[in-house]
């Protein structure tokens, strides 16, 4: 049995932290622990492993919510970001579960976020080109230019799942999350974000692709398309938003 871990008392309190987990086994308690060491809540969310994740959380002071069926990540993300609204917090942070973005950065987001209050910050990872598949960096710079221009702003890594956003925006806009829509819901969040006048901001995070990690749940082809098909239903909507894709174009607002 797993013992109680004693956190520090001087811990984050105005964010909280949302792990999106499906068989994590491997990784999800080393990053949980390190998550809890900078800030108060963090909740995690096991969208219906089978490996065993959530036994892997016991005697962390956190939340868990558990999926008895694996539901996507947009209705984890969105399950998590309800349970963070129960909490007196202004920002609500989102990390991965397989360990490739570091928690040891969100001090870095957070100090971002606080000189930009309202808007989202990006852990982005494009600078580091060399460390980064080739196929996904592809993909992630082919869905970069359409998440900007449905935006109407330039965004640098719109598929970083490494985020702090505003703690009332799904009060602010409307996103769908059901299954269809697992990694559709992160590009569709900063589309009816910037909508409403909410941009982005990035700060600079390692790119870490560990050899020994499990296979990414995101499929760059397939998963692309679905987020292209939601954003052309948009541009379509909006008679091609000409306006946007110029002001996506520009290169004073993001680098």
């Amino acid at each position: 049995m797993m013992e109680p871990v004693p956190m520090p008392d001087n811990r984050i309190a105005d964010i909280a932290v949302i792990i999106p987990a499906y068989n994590e086994a491997a990784t999800i308690r080393d990053l949980a622990q390190r998550c809890l060491a900078l800030v108060q809540h963090v909740i995690v969310v096991d969208d219906g492993s089978t490996d065993g994740t959530a036994e892997q959380l016991r005697g962390l002071d956190l939340t868990l919510l558990r999926h008895t069926k694996n539901q996507g990540k947009a209705a984890s993300l969105w399950a998590g970001m309800r349970e963070a609204r129960k909490w007196k917090i202004d920002g609500i942070a989102t990390i991965d579960g397989d360990g490739q973005h570091l928690p040891e950065d969100i001090p870095r987001l957070l100090a971002q976020f606080r000189a930009a209050p309202g808007d989202i910050v990006i852990g982005s990872r494009l600078h580091e080109k060399a460390n980064i598949p080739r196929a996904r960096y592809n993909a992630n710079r082919f869905a970069n230019f359409w998440v900007a221009w449905a935006a109407g702003y330039p965004i640098i890594d719109s598929q970083s799942g490494f985020r702090i956003y505003p703690a009332d925006l799904l009060e602010r806009v409307n996103v769908a999350h059901q299954r269809k829509h697992c990694f559709v819901f992160e590009s569709e969040i900063l589309i009816e974000a910037g909508r409403a006048g909410i941009h982005s901001h990035p700060v600079p995070i390692a790119a870490i692709y560990l050899p020994s990690a499990r296979a990414s749940h995101f499929r760059p082809v397939v998963d692309i398309a679905h987020i292209v098909r939601m954003i052309t239903w948009k541009l379509l909507k909006r008679g091609m938003y000409v306006g946007g894709l110029l002001r996506s174009l520009r290169k004073d607002r993001q680098s």
